[in-house]
């Protein structure tokens, strides 16, 4: 279900250019006082990849607070998809300055018409009690064949009309832990385990790192909820889409350097996935976490 921003290219791009390419997309242009323009994803078909819209909100709103006041979370409901064939609007509301935390809530908008809700919270960092949940015990991205290398060398095993998109290049790095063939999905225990990172350096600004690590976060997570039934979107009459959509930012990582998202999805019904999911450092601290309700319709059932 994920896009990406080279979904259609001319060409091979370097990591840097695709790592470019990103920060051009989550980087927004002020048209007035909290009112801000974010660019379409250059050669973008069809429905606007829901991380996209998540992070240049995030980006839109980080330009109304101080800048020692940092992402502790943010929580967005989608309302209608996004279409690629436009920009969108992000028109920002300071609901709550105070000494500790600020609140701003996000309107995204497309032809008049609202594609996402979103509050986004900061809090002045300051030191507390402290604890955490340990990585759970899984292979390292060293052992690991990145996702596009696996495809590469085994597109056969894909329908002819997703080949193109499988090998399309990302500047999200993937490696998952179990390998997963959507053209033939087993019923398995609702848990997966992928490290990611930006495919090159991003630079030392804090909130951008945040920023595409929202926009990560939106990968692999949905999908959790469809492994308990052995579906999948490439094979079975399946709908699906983000209905809503939480993170919590916890500690200060980099992006261009590798995260683990630890996901399990505890619940489906009513043609809902309920998914979860912890993104830890390589170290083995705990940076974020994320949970995520989407559409989960099997049509004609």
């Amino acid at each position: 279900m994920e896009k990406d921003e080279d979904a259609i290219g001319r060409g091979r791009k370097t990591p840097e250019e695709l790592v470019d390419k990103l920060c051009e997309l989550l980087t927004v242009e002020e048209l007035d006082t909290d009112l801000y323009r974010g660019p379409r994803l250059p050669g973008g078909v069809g429905r606007v990849f829901g991380g996209q819209v998540i992070a240049q909100a995030l980006v839109a709103a980080n330009h109304s607070v101080d800048d020692e006041m940092l992402a502790h979370s943010l929580h967005a409901y989608f309302m209608r998809p996004g279409n690629e064939d436009y920009p969108i609007i992000y028109r920002i509301e300071r609901d709550r300055d105070g000494r500790s935390f600020s609140t701003r809530r996000i309107i995204a908008l497309q032809r008049g018409k609202p594609i996402l809700n979103m509050a986004a919270n900061y809090q002045r960092p300051e030191d507390g009690l402290a604890h955490q949940f340990a990585m759970p015990d899984v292979p390292g991205p060293e052992d690991l064949q990145s996702e596009a290398d696996y495809w590469r060398e085994n597109i056969a095993l894909i329908p002819e009309p997703f080949r193109k998109r499988m090998l399309r290049q990302r500047s999200i790095e993937l490696r998952p832990v179990e390998r997963r063939n959507p053209a033939e999905p087993q019923k398995s225990e609702p848990y997966s385990y992928t490290w990611f990172r930006a495919v090159a350096p991003i630079g030392d600004d804090h909130r951008l790192h945040q920023a595409i690590l929202a926009y990560a976060s939106d990968m692999s997570l949905l999908g959790t909820s469809t492994l308990k039934h052995g579906i999948s979107w490439m094979r079975d009459p399946l709908q699906m889409a983000s209905l809503d959509h939480s993170l919590w930012l916890h500690e200060d990582f980099r992006a261009d350097e590798w995260l683990l998202y630890a996901t399990d999805s505890p619940w489906t019904g009513h043609a809902r996935g309920f998914n979860r999911g912890q993104i830890f450092t390589q170290d083995g601290r705990l940076v974020a976490s994320a949970a995520q309700e989407g559409l989960m319709r099997l049509r004609g059932r």
